[in-house]
């Protein structure tokens, strides 16, 4: 009965840790962060992957704000290594957010996988990320053809697990509840989100965290969609 699967994006198709790392590799030296006693670039990324996997949990919640989420990330990363985040330069957050989004690395498969569905049904992004990252990510990775809808919170006034995004993104697809599925990698924000609107889900977890009780359908790599579709 599946005619409209809704991808999330970042940690699903886009590989965000991964492309994160490498930005922050590069800035990490351009901004000599070593000279400041930041300690390795090893532990200054796994530092700041916790903060911003926390915030961004909050940020789909509506706890926080994107500007929030922004200047806290690192904020933060930096105070807990024993740097005054006065010393760091202010061009380093912007630096950020304008590298990471050129950064291409998918998650394994993805094309293939994309390519397969695209036959068999009408393939949509609904994404919390922000827009202008998000538009970039999507051009310069060539998914755009892929889609037929990008929906985005920003433009919507909501962030998933809000029910009100799901309406949005079903109606703007002209999709009924019991052909769509969605797919994703946040419990929150995707999987529990989407159930608890009315429409199936699937658990992207290629990390193999423990899978709560409550959630019925999980695939570890994206590839395990060609034997479910």
């Amino acid at each position: 009965m599946i005619k409209h699967i809704f991808f999330d994006l970042d940690h699903t198709i886009w590989d965000f840790d991964k492309n994160a790392q490498e930005t922050l590799n590069e800035l990490y030296l351009l901004h000599e962060l070593d000279c400041l006693g930041c300690g390795s670039v090893e532990e200054f990324i796994t530092r700041y992957t916790e903060n911003n996997h926390e915030l961004w949990r909050q940020y789909h919640l509506g706890q926080i704000t994107k500007e929030t989420l922004r200047s806290e990330r690192f904020n933060k990363t930096f105070l807990e290594l024993g740097i005054d985040p006065e010393r760091v330069s202010r061009e380093f957050e912007d630096d950020y957010v304008r590298i990471t989004p050129t950064k291409t690395n998918l998650f394994a498969g993805s094309e293939k996988v994309l390519t397969y569905l695209q036959q068999k049904y009408t393939l949509h992004i609904i994404s919390n990320g922000f827009k202008e990252s998000t538009l970039m990510k999507m051009s310069v990775c060539n998914l755009n053809p892929y889609f037929s809808n990008v929906i985005i919170s920003e433009d919507v006034g909501v962030n998933k697990p809000d029910k009100r995004i799901f309406e949005y993104a079903l109606e703007k697809a002209s999709a009924g509840k019991e052909e769509s599925i969605m797919i994703g990698d946040s419990l929150e924000a995707d999987v529990r989100g989407a159930l608890d609107f009315g429409i199936k889900a699937i658990y992207f977890n290629p990390l193999k965290a423990e899978k709560p009780e409550d959630v019925e359908w999980e695939i570890h790599q994206l590839e395990e969609l060609l034997h479910h579709f």
